[in-house]
C-alpha cells in the first residue's frame, strides 16, 4: 500500500500534543521561521509554548496536515485514531514502549488505528524539513533553512541528530526518522523523501532493511532521476544465523549479503559517518556517479605520497599523464618538477594565479576528476589570503574541463564551514580528511544496477533436513551439473558387489556427516574397496570415481536469506575455505559474467587464471554451475540451501564432488 506522506513531510499546518515535548516542537519551529499556524493540544493548559493551547482535537479550526504526538504509548492509540477520523495529513508517534518493550499487540493496535493516515514510529524523534522551516522534532538539531539539499533518513536518532551537527557545508533538507517503523517502512519513506524536487541525494543509516525488493526499485528510481544513495548498513560484524553446518553460513554471513545487495541495487555503500556525508556532497553537487580515473594535484611531495598510500585500500585509479599533459606541465613548471599521478607540483607557481590555473587545468582536462590538496590555514589566527589564487585556480579547472575538482583538505578542521558553504554554492565540492575524502570517491563512483533487478522475496525460517550425498548428487545431475560416476549402499559389502562398474581410483565416503573430512569418513585414492574397514557413524556408503587433474578447489553455496532471498557465495573452496575466507558474495539473481567479474576480487584469483604459467581453471564452468543451482531454487522454493565444497576444476571441465543439500520438511 502506497501513502501520500506528502502532508506529514511538507505542512502547511502544525498540532503538537503533550507539554514538554509540545513546547520543544514549537520553539523549534519558531526558531526555524515555519510559516504556517502551530496549534498546541492541551486538556488543561491555557497555552503551551507561549501559543494558545486548544483543548481538543475537535477544537482546531481544521484538520492539521502534521501531528507531533508526545503522549504516553496508551493515549497515543486514542489521539491517532482521532486524527484519522478528523482526516489529518499523518502524525509524529514519539513515545516508547511497543513491541521494543514486549507489546507487540499495543503497535499493532495504533496501526489499526491509523488506518489509510500515515504514521511514523512508534518510538520515532520525528521529521525536521529544513526547506520549509517545518519541524516536528523535539530536541536541539544543527541545521540551517536550505532551498534545495540532501535527505538523511535513519534508524536511530542519536545518529541523525548528530549527523545534524556538521559543519562541513552539506545542505540538509530533510532529517527523518523511522523508529519502529510499524506502518511507514524504509523504502516507503524514503520514495517520499526523494519524489520533493528539492531533494538532490538521500543519505540513510540502516540497522535493518524491511523489504528489499522495494528498496531495489527506490534505488533504480532514484538513479533515474539524477539522484544518489549512499549508505552505512550496521550489524556487519554479527554472527552468521545460525550454525548451519555449511562453510557458507560462515563466510556469507549478514554483511556480506547487505554489501552485495546495496552494490547490485547500485547504493553507494561507506563505512563511517565523514564517509556518508562527504558522499553526499559529491552525489548533491555531480549528480550519483562520478568517472573511476582521478588525478591529484598537491604542492608536497609527502601530500602526494600519502594520497598513494591511502587510496590503495580503495582500490583508486591514479593514471599516469598523456605524453601531451607532460610536454605542457613540464613547459610550465620546468625540469625540476617530475611529472607524474599524484602530481608534486612544488611551490615555484604559488601565488601565481593563471600558472596555477593553466596546471590544474591541464592536469584535470586528462581525467575524469581531480583532488586538489589544499589546507587553507585557520582564520582566527592566521591569514589564509595566500591561499586564495589556489582555490580559485580548482574552481576555474572545474569550469574549463567541466571535470569535477574536488578541494581535499588533508584534515577536516582545516576547511571551515563558511569557505565549504561557498564553494557548495559555487558548484564545487571541498572534502574535509584526505582518508575520508578517497573513501568518499570511491563510493561516489559506484555503478547503477541492472535495470529491473529486483532480488527474490524472502521466505520466513522453517524447518529443514538434510539430504545425504547420495540424494544430494542425484539432484545436482538432474540439473545438469557434473558430477562423479558413482554407486551407494546402506552397507560396505553392498557397496563391494555394486562397485564392478566403476574405475578406480576412488573416493570412499561415509553417508550421515555434515563434514565428512572431520569425520574421517572420505578415503581418497583407493584402487580396491575390499579391505576397506567400516567407518563408526556412517549412515550408508557413497563409491565415487576420483576426480583426476585438477586446477583448483571452488566452493559454490546458495542458500536463503530472510532479507534478501538467496545468496550465492563463490571462492576458494576444500577443506580450508574457512581459513582462507576468499570469498564473494552475490544476490541473486545474478549473470554468468556478473559472477565472473565478482570473482576477480578474489584475492588468490590470480591463482585461478594462470599465474606464472599455472595452467587455469575453467571458472567459465564455475560460473555455469553457479547459474544452473541458482534457476533451480528460483524455480523450487522447499530447497533451503545448496553448497558444494569443492568443485574440483580442471582447465576445461568442473566437477561438483562434495554437496551439502537441506530442503524444507
Amino acid at each position: 500500500m502506497s501513502r501520500d506522506l506528502s502532508r506529514l513531510l511538507r505542512p502547511r499546518s502544525i498540532a503538537v500534543m503533550g507539554s514538554v515535548w509540545a513546547e520543544n516542537v514549537i520553539a523549534q519551529c519558531r526558531k526555524m521561521g515555519f510559516a504556517g499556524p502551530v496549534w498546541p493540544v492541551h486538556p488543561s493548559k491555557p497555552e503551551i509554548g507561549g501559543l494558545p493551547a486548544f483543548a481538543s482535537l475537535a477544537d482546531l479550526p481544521e484538520a492539521p496536515d502534521a501531528t507531533f504526538i508526545g503522549v504516553n504509548r496508551h493515549a497515543t492509540v486514542g489521539v491517532v485514531a482521532e486524527l484519522a477520523e478528523l482526516g489529518a495529513g499523518g502524525a509524529i508517534c514519539f513515545a516508547s514502549g511497543w513491541t521494543e518493550a514486549g507489546e507487540p499487540e499495543l503497535q499493532a493496535q495504533l496501526v489499526a488505528a491509523a488506518g489509510s493516515m500515515p504514521i511514523l514510529g512508534p518510538n520515532c524523534y520525528g521529521v525536521i524539513n529544513y526547506l520549509d522551516g517545518a519541524l516536528l522534532w523535539p530536541d536541539q538539531h544543527g541545521g540551517r533553512r536550505v532551498e534545495r539539499g540532501v535527505a538523511l533518513l535513519s534508524q536511530s536518532s542519536n545518529i541523525v541528530i548528530n549527523m545534524t551537527m556538521q559543519t562541513r557545508g552539506l545542505p540538509v533538507a530533510y532529517v527523518a526518522c523511522l523508529g519502529n517503523a510499524a506502518q511507514i517502512g524504509l523504502a516507503e519513506l524514503a520514495g517520499a523523501l526523494l519524489a520533493d524536487d528539492r531533494v538532490s541525494a538521500l543519505g540513510m543509516y540502516v540497522e535493518g532493511i524491511d523489504d528489499a525488493p522495494a528498496l531495489a526499485a527506490l534505488a533504480e528510481a532514484a538513479r533515474a532521476a539524477g539522484k544518489g544513495i549512499a549508505c552505512i548498513k550496521s550489524g556487519k560484524t554479527e554472527a552468521a544465523r545460525s550454525a548451519a553446518a555449511s562453510h557458507t553460513a560462515a563466510l556469507a554471513g549478514g554483511g556480506a549479503a547487505s554489501s552485495a545487495f546495496l552494490r547490485q541495487c547500485g547504493v553507494a555503500e561507506v563505512n563511517t559517518l565523514p564517509e556518508l556525508l562527504e558522499t553526499l556532497k559529491i552525489f548533491h553537487v555531480h549528480g550519483p556517479r562520478i568517472g573511476s580515473r582521478l588525478c591529484s594535484l598537491s604542492c608536497s611531495g609527502g601530500e602526494a605520497g600519502l594520497v598513494a598510500d591511502l587510496a590503495q585500500p580503495f582500490g583508486l585509479d591514479f593514471p599516469p599523464p598523456t605524453v601531451a599533459q607532460r610536454q605542457r606541465l613540464g613547459e610550465i613548471l620546468g625540469p625540476i618538477v617530475a611529472i607524474a599521478n599524484p602530481l608534486d607540483y612544488h611551490t615555484f607557481i604559488w601565488g601565481d594565479g593563471p600558472r596555477t590555473t593553466d596546471v590544474f587545468t591541464t592536469m584535470l582536462r586528462g581525467y575524469d576528476a581531480g583532488i586538489f590538496v589544499i589546507d587553507p590555514p585557520r582564520p582566527d589566527r592566521c591569514d589564509p589570503s595566500s591561499f586564495q589564487p589556489a582555490i580559485e585556480a580548482i574552481v576555474a579547472a572545474q569550469q574549463a574541463t567541466g571535470r569535477p575538482a574536488f578541494p581535499v583538505a588533508s584534515l577536516p578542521e582545516n576547511f571551515d564551514e563558511d569557505r565549504a558553504i561557498a564553494m557548495i554554492d559555487r558548484g564545487v565540492v571541498p572534502l574535509m580528511g584526505l582518508e575520508t575524502a578517497l573513501g568518499a570517491l570511491r563510493a561516489a563512483q559506484a555503478a547503477p544496477g541492472t535495470p529491473g533487478w529486483r532480488p527474490l522475496a524472502a521466505l520466513g525460517p522453517r524447518a529443514t533436513r538434510t539430504l545425504d550425498e547420495a540424494e544430494g548428487k542425484a539432484l545436482l545431475r538432474a540439473a545438469g551439473v557434473a558430477v562423479p560416476r558413482s554407486v551407494s549402499a546402506p552397507t560396505l559389502a553392498a557397496l563391494r558387489k555394486a562397485a564392478g562398474g566403476l574405475t578406480p581410483p576412488f573416493v570412499l565416503k561415509g553417508l550421515g556427516f555434515a563434514h565428512k573430512t572431520e569425520a574421517g569418513a572420505v578415503r581418497i585414492g583407493l584402487q580396491s574397496i575390499d579391505d576397506e574397514g567400516e567407518m563408526p557413524g556412517a549412515a550408508g556408503y557413497l563409491l565415487e570415481e576420483m576426480v583426476t587433474g585438477t586446477v583448483a578447489e571452488i566452493l559454490v553455496g546458495l542458500r536463503r536469506d530472510p532479507v534478501y532471498g538467496l545468496t550465492l557465495t563463490l571462492g576458494l573452496g576444500g577443506v580450508t575455505a574457512e581459513l582462507l575466507a576468499d570469498t564473494v558474495t552475490l544476490v541473486w539473481p545474478a549473470t554468468q559474467d556478473e559472477m565472473l567479474a565478482a570473482m576477480r576480487w578474489l584475492r588468490l584469483w590470480p591463482l585461478l587464471d594462470g599465474y606464472r604459467g599455472r595452467p587455469k581453471a575453467d571458472m567459465a564452468a564455475v560460473a555455469a554451475i553457479a547459474g544452473r543451482l541458482g534457476r533451480l531454487m528460483a524455480d523450487r522454493p522447499e530447497i533451503e540451501e545448496i553448497e558444494i565444497n569443492p568443485i574440483l576444476v580442471r582447465e576445461t571441465e568442473a566437477v561438483a564432488v562434495d554437496a551439502l543439500i537441506r530442503e524444507a520438511v
